[in-house]
């Protein structure tokens, strides 16, 4: 007759309290309710975002004209991860397929069901907005431990895929969305401005989607590297090439058809916007840290472009298990950084320098 470990009555977890006040601390392990779930985490990794709201990023702590950001300290961080089921709640074995011992991953909104958006099936635009990491209804994966509520949004992860390899599932699935959000014809030209783990994503992705030509721009060559590993054609520095004009040179003077916004910076805006043809498509993803100042007469008046923004992943989540089980990345590459929990300001330093890293991730085991 088998029997279940015992779980310990506390965990380790890295709790925000405020900008730049991250805290190690001792915390109880959650104990699963009726649909929920508990898992036990084995890799999490640290996000754009997760730095963004460390530094104090309007977004989410507000300001002084309009306070109350999204964060809802204290909270524990993190929401890209790859984690064991280890209890099940009443109901939740029949409702999401997964027993004691799967690998599990939940996709990083947990939506409230109520709203417009919810009962539209746009369950990633939903208006309570809980994504794990951030709000107070649901902690996140920088424990030991974490708690999958009973409306989240649960997959079952195939135990072929390495347990590291699994943890870029959530930025994975994010790229796919991006990408989609792009329209991408067979004709077409598509920039991919950034290449961190979220560009890289992008670009296998859009590689799947069979373009004429990718171009992959960003300012680290180790990066650029693996763009080209991950199925860019061309990879370009600004630092060494008037990227709009080359761009522009590769188009017979028309500038690409698709340009993703992947760099977390306000020049890459204006950059694309210069770089894409009349009546392109401009895809916005990146969380900026501060408002963007750009002539919208290029928008309107000059190209008529098509701005499309991208949020979430919705719906993109098997898409990206695929990926990964395809090898279609050289994740080896992509994960640079594999630290112990309590390493975690040396973490989010590595992501915020982007001085040799790409991917960060936790390593529970250390």
């Amino acid at each position: 007759m088998s029997t279940v470990s015992p779980l310990p009555a506390t965990m380790r977890a890295i709790v925000c309290h405020g900008p730049k006040d991250y805290r190690l601390e001792e915390i109880p392990v959650p104990v699963p309710g009726p649909g929920e779930v508990l898992a036990r985490i084995h890799f999490a990794g640290i996000c754009a975002s997760d730095l963004k709201c460390y530094l104090g990023a309007p977004m989410f702590w507000g300001t002084n004209d309009k306070p109350g950001g999204y964060c809802q300290p204290p909270i524990t961080a993190g929401h890209e991860f790859i984690a064991e089921v280890v209890r099940l709640g009443d109901g939740s074995a029949e409702k999401y397929g997964l027993a004691v011992g799967d690998h599990v991953i939940s996709e990083q909104i947990v939506p409230c069901e109520q709203c417009r958006f919810c009962k539209n099936g746009q369950h990633w635009m939903c208006d309570i907005n809980d994504v794990y990491g951030f709000r107070q209804n649901t902690p996140g994966a920088w424990a030991d431990y974490m708690l999958f509520p009973a409306k989240a949004l649960n997959y079952k992860v195939p135990k072929s895929l390495r347990l590291d390899h699994a943890a870029f599932i959530e930025p994975l699935a994010c790229s796919i969305h991006a990408v989609d959000q792009g329209n991408i014809q067979p004709d077409d030209t598509v920039v991919i401005a950034g290449c961190g783990p979220l560009g890289l994503g992008m670009v296998a992705a859009a590689k799947l989607k069979g373009p004429k030509r990718i171009i992959a721009i960003d300012l680290h060559e180790t990066r650029l590297a693996s763009a080209l590993r991950s199925g860019a054609d061309l990879a370009l520095n600004p630092r060494t090439v008037d990227v709009i004009a080359k761009v522009k040179e590769l188009t017979e003077g028309y500038g690409c058809d698709v340009y993703i916004e992947a760099t977390g910076s306000p020049a890459g805006v204006g950059q694309g916007l210069e770089m894409i043809r009349k009546l392109g498509t401009f895809v916005e993803f990146s969380v900026l840290v501060e408002p963007v100042s750009v002539d919208w007469t290029i928008i309107g008046d000059r190209k008529e472009l098509t701005i499309r923004g991208a949020h979430l992943s919705p719906y993109c989540y098997p898409r990206a298990i695929k990926m990964l089980e395809d090898s279609l990345l050289p994740m080896d590459e992509i994960i640079t950084h594999r630290l112990a929990l309590a390493d975690y300001q040396h973490g989010i330093e590595l992501v915020r320098t982007a001085t040799g890293s790409t991917k960060v991730v936790f390593d529970m085991s250390l």
